[in-house]
């Protein structure tokens, strides 16, 4: 079963279309690098798939849940992390996953579990006690990330999630991804390429609102190859969309 899946979806923002059909299917395993230009469609794409902006048309389902008929289900098996992640700065990091983890609805056994594994795995015991408005950008993304795995998703949807990051924490970033990939379907906004081809099993490139490529990132540059050369990801990325920057 493809764990997400997304058939056509339209949004159009005074007379601007921001997507235009774009359809999409990631299935247990695979973690895809969704990538386009700057107001290629990407977070209007993510924001559908996760129920927050209703398409004009077409549908978008999660582990087999409509995101709009079924919400709540849908959502049980989804972990979203927004560009910004909005967090109540007022709360402690403890607080702030504890409260998620009860939103989740997790027994007292199992959020206890979850919050031991949050401070290990997105290494966040050195400000677990401290409010999240004191956090540095790359802490608070932590905490984004935190509260998108809390209660352990089959899907998790992904933007920008290295950002705000040092090199450290992003490598990782990077090493918790690759470790939760084979159980879930994870699809990740990024305008980092060396974090596609060092975590992504399939790339796909929107460009104003449509995708232009789908394919593994290997099988991308292969078909790109001029004399004998291969190109960089960035220089495929280019190529396609139009854009002069990644």
């Amino acid at each position: 079963m493809q764990l997400v899946q997304a058939n056509g979806l339209v949004k159009t923002f005074s007379r601007v279309r921001a997507v235009d059909g774009v359809s999409l299917e990631v299935s247990r395993g695979e973690v895809v690098g969704f990538l386009g230009p700057n107001g290629a469609g990407k977070s209007t794409t993510m924001k559908m798939l996760t129920g927050f902006l209703e398409p004009d048309a077409g549908t978008a389902s999660i582990a087999g849940h409509d995101v709009f008929a079924d919400p709540i289900a849908a959502r049980r098996r989804l972990g979203y992390l927004p560009e910004g992640a909005p967090a109540y700065g007022d709360m402690t990091v403890a607080d702030f996953l504890t409260f998620v983890g009860r939103m989740r609805g997790l027994s007292n056994a199992t959020l206890n579990e979850r919050l031991v594994e949050m401070v290990e795995r997105v290494n966040l015991a050195a400000v677990w006690t401290r409010p999240i408005d004191a956090l540095s950008k790359g802490f608070k993304r932590r905490v984004g990330i935190a509260q998108a795995l809390i209660h352990d998703p089959e899907v998790l949807i992904l933007d920008e999630p290295t950002d705000g990051l040092d090199p450290n924490q992003k490598h990782d970033m990077r090493e918790l991804i690759a470790a939760i990939a084979p159980g879930k379907a994870i699809v990740i906004s990024t305008h980092i390429l060396e974090e596609v081809e060092a975590i992504c099993s399939r790339v796909v490139i929107i460009a104003e609102g449509r995708v232009v490529a789908d394919a593994a990132p290997a099988a991308l540059l292969d078909a790109a190859i001029v004399d004998g050369q291969r190109p960089t990801l960035e220089a495929v990325f280019r190529s396609i969309t139009g854009s002069k920057a990644a």
